[in-house]
């Protein structure tokens, strides 16, 4: 069987069970996220750093100008004072997601990404921003993630979209879902998807440090489809988290999920926002290159290639300008570990800091090469060319690859070497 034997209903609407996840900071742009759409499935952007996203697009100074206006705190390791525009964020958000969703070409959908842990100094107050601008913008759905998002439903629930746009939810546990699913039954808005995230997934994991290889997500998503069952609610599971091949899809499909999430093998498509010398890296990798560590000051683990520029990261804070990870009283990890290893550094020696790291910047700048458990297997994908580099396919050659592939076949894309001869 294939993947195109199946499709995604979300209320009226059928899809292409193949959902394209949100990873930011713009490695998921607007492009990679339209050929989903055109093809249609579901695609996602990210709205991680959202302001400094749209200084990068729309050479707009969102950046520059909160940076000048908190210039005079730059060397301070308190933050307290800083604070984001809550009217330049909606505007941003509204910026960016209009100008993925007047692109819409096809019969698929643009979701956003959204993460509760991305805290930007006033959790609340920044989220709401966010969620009600990419509505007021047009959005077809928004992605609850990185967090528990107890609250979250709350800070939408006045919006006139509440009922309207579709809303899903990130999780990895059948508690994490079970505690949500309170608060949505209470507020009258049973999510319309979940996205049941496993512990091979890239970036950010939803389990503990300690236990994360404990857990396999076939068994979470078959714990979620019978608590779903036996409280007669309909929501459409899509699995996500190390399916590499259509066929790995298929075997989710066939058990009850109703699609699919990837993102890994999108990674290094040509309309993938990562840098093409950190795609090759990327294709490079094995197996014992990928890491499980503990940097981020989100607190979660995180999968990430072990070269990753981040990991080598003493740079001063960057809070003035950018301060995504401010949580409410402007704390932040990272500048806990710098000031620490500053005070602590003798003349001429370069400063070490192996405990945290500037995520903020690193994701800014892509050097925190996060990824999947199945980055090693990319080499499988495309070919080598004969300077030594690998073919970057496009991210149609990828989407049609897991919607029609069978048997744990990959097609890798027409050498570009035999076209161009």
């Amino acid at each position: 069987m294939k993947v195109d034997n199946f499709r995604l209903q979300l209320g009226k609407q059928e899809y292409i069970p193949i959902v394209i996840g949100g990873m930011g900071v713009n490695i998921s742009t607007t492009e990679l996220a339209l050929t989903a759409e055109r093809l249609g499935g579901i695609g996602h952007i990210s709205d991680a750093e959202v302001c400094y996203v749209c200084d990068q697009i729309f050479s707009t100074s969102y950046t520059t100008r909160k940076r000048k206006k908190y210039s005079y705190n730059a060397g301070n390791p308190d933050k307290s004072d800083i604070y984001f525009d809550l009217g330049e964020i909606a505007e941003a958000q509204k910026m960016y997601v209009e100008h993925t969703i007047s692109q819409k070409s096809g019969n698929g959908a643009i979701f956003m990404n959204c993460m509760e842990k991305l805290t930007m100094r006033s959790s609340s107050e920044t989220l709401q921003a966010r969620l009600s601008a990419a509505m007021d913008a047009g959005i077809d759905g928004l992605t609850l993630a990185a967090g528990l998002n107890l609250r979250t439903l709350d800070l939408i629930k006045d919006h006139p979209r509440f009922h309207d746009v579709k809303l899903g939810i990130i999780i990895s546990s059948l508690r994490a879902l079970t505690i949500f699913m309170k608060r949505a039954i209470r507020l009258g808005r049973i999510p319309d998807y979940i996205v049941v995230e496993g512990p091979l997934a890239g970036g950010h994991l939803g389990f503990s440090p300690d236990d994360w290889q404990a857990y396999e997500l076939h068994a979470i998503v078959k714990e979620v489809l019978d608590f779903l069952k036996t409280e007669n609610q309909n929501i459409p599971v899509i699995p996500a988290g190390g399916i590499f091949t259509g066929t790995d899809a298929v075997e989710f499909l066939k058990t009850g999920a109703s699609a699919v999430q990837v993102a890994t093998r999108f990674t290094i498509t040509k309309e993938s926002g990562l840098p093409d010398n950190v795609k090759q890296n990327y294709v490079n990798a094995g197996k014992n290159d990928i890491v499980v560590n503990t940097v981020s000051p989100t607190g979660y683990p995180m999968r990430m290639l072990k070269t990753s520029p981040v990991l080598n990261y003493s740079i001063k804070p960057n809070c003035e300008g950018l301060g995504y990870l401010l949580d409410n009283k402007g704390k932040c990890g990272y500048i806990d570990s710098y000031y620490r290893a500053l005070e602590a550094r003798e003349k001429d020696q370069r400063m070490q800091i192996t405990d945290q790291t500037c995520l903020c910047t690193g994701m800014a700048k892509y050097d925190c090469w996060t990824c999947g458990d199945t980055t090693y297997r990319l080499r499988e994908t495309t070919n080598k060319m004969s300077d030594g580099n690998w073919q970057l396919p496009s991210a149609e050659h990828v989407f049609r690859d897991y919607q029609f592939s069978e048997d744990q076949r990959i097609q890798k894309p027409r050498s570009e070497e035999k076209v161009n001869s």
